[in-house]
This record gives structure tokens, sequence and C-alpha cells, in this order.
């Protein structure tokens, strides 16, 4: 019986002495970090085209020219109304920087009018029926978000008028002018889809000073003869919104 108990005591001693060496000798475990998850951001970059719609408001200020008076002030009016059109063109981002060159033109239908300060008998009237917009832009992304300012030249076209003020009647030929300016704006847009992005304008345009002459068409005067001649500026606000589909990656990745 001590004899079996003795072996039994040894074979469980060396059984336990071998576990320690048995791992020891197993072969070292490697461990390897997962590769850095890749962040997709929206990349501006690219040809677009788009169509935009909203608001407008040309603020029209007469006074006349004739030498026989000192320039009498015949007061300002705001033609008001809608606009539709199109923009094309093309963005590069750097960064978080993204820059850019548009060109828009636009239908619109802003009238408006105003009894003459210095004869209320005569109504001055006016529309502006279409404008573009050329300009550069920069802007500055977060993801695909992007807020932009913009600058460059503006043409309008616009067309003026005398009414007798009691009627109605016209009194003289309509005054057809094209004018260039320049314009100013700001605009936040997002890209709400891959390519596909809608933003918010407001603009803001610069026409300066034009002169025009307004001839008789006989209902009160010979026609054919000049009936006034009126030195007019113009400015002229827009809010419009947009939507744009580009060509282009939308995304790019980034760890």
């Amino acid at each position: 019986m001590n004899k079996l108990l003795i072996g039994v005591v040894g074979a469980l001693a060396i059984g336990l002495g071998a576990v320690p060496a048995t791992a020891a000798d197993l072969a070292p475990r490697h461990y390897t970090k997962a590769p850095p998850m890749m962040a997709a951001i929206y990349d501006w970059s690219g040809f677009y085209i788009g169509a935009n719609g909203g608001w407008g408001s040309s603020r029209n200020c007469l006074t006349l020219t004739d030498p026989i008076v000192a320039s009498p002030n015949e007061g300002c009016h705001d033609a008001t109304g809608g606009t539709v059109g199109g923009q094309i063109g093309y963005r590069w981002q750097s960064n978080n920087w993204v820059f850019g060159l548009e060109a828009q033109g636009n239908w619109a239908d802003l009238n408006g009018r105003n009894a003459s300060l210095f004869n209320p008998l005569v109504t001055n009237t006016s529309r502006l029926d279409a404008f573009g917009l050329f300009t550069g832009q920069i802007g500055y992304a977060w993801d695909a978000t992007l807020l932009y300012v913009k600058g460059g030249a503006a043409v309008t076209s616009n067309r003026y008028g005398r009414l007798d003020t009691a009627t109605g009647t016209q009194l003289t030929d309509n005054v057809n002018n094209t004018r260039w300016g320049g314009v100013v704006g700001v605009g936040l847009e997002y890209g709400f889809a891959p390519n596909w992005s809608l933003g918010f304008e407001y603009d803001h345009i610069f026409m300066g000073n034009s002169n025009h002459n307004f001839i008789n068409n006989g209902v009160a005067g010979v026609p054919g003869t000049l009936f006034a001649t009126d030195k007019t500026s113009q400015d002229v606000d827009l809010v419009t919104a947009r939507i744009n589909y580009r060509w282009g990656g939308p995304a790019v990745a980034r760890y």
C-alpha cells in the first residue's frame, strides 16, 4: 500500500513539473492592429449644371437731366417679381477650400412704377426682364456643406416708359436698355446625394447710372420729338434656390 501511494505521488509530481515546461515551449502569439477606418468626404471638384428660381427687386431712381431745370429728382420705385434660369460652372477643391467659375442666365418679370415727384401727372415705369451673371467663387467646405462668396460682372435687360398717371395711357415710346455692372453674392450649398446638391443664394447687382431719352408717341406731344431725358440708377437684389448636378467623384477616401 505504501509503495502504491508513493508511486501515485511521484507521478503527480512529475506531471506538475512538466506543465510549466510545456507552456514555455508554446510558440509566442503575434497580435496585429486592424487597419484604420477610411472616412468618405464629399468632393466638390468638377463641372456642374443646374437650375435656379426665386424672387428679385430692382431699385430704380430717376433724375431729369433737362438743362432748363436744375436736375429735379423724380423719385424711386422698386420693381419686384419672380425669376427663373440656369447656371453652369466648374469647381476645384484643395483641402477644405473650394474655388470656382460660373455663368448664370435668368428670365425675370420685375415690374414697378412711381408718380414723378417733379410732375405727378406722369408716372415712370420699369421692367427688368432678364439678367446674366459671370462670377468667380471662393468657398469653404465642411464635408458635404459648402459656404461660398462670389463676385464678378452682371448684365441686365430693362424697359422703361412714361404713363399718364390719371388714365394709365402710354405717353412715350418704351426705352429698351441693356447695361453692365457688377455683382457680389453669398451662398450655402449642401450635397444631399452623390453628384447632386441643393443651395440658396443672395446676390446684389450694382448697375450704376444710365441716361434714357423718352420720345413722344403722339398722345401728349408731337410724335418723334423728345419728351424727356432721365438719368436712372439701378440696384438689384436677388434671392434664389438652386439645384446642381455635378460631373466628378462624389466622395474621396480619407484616413
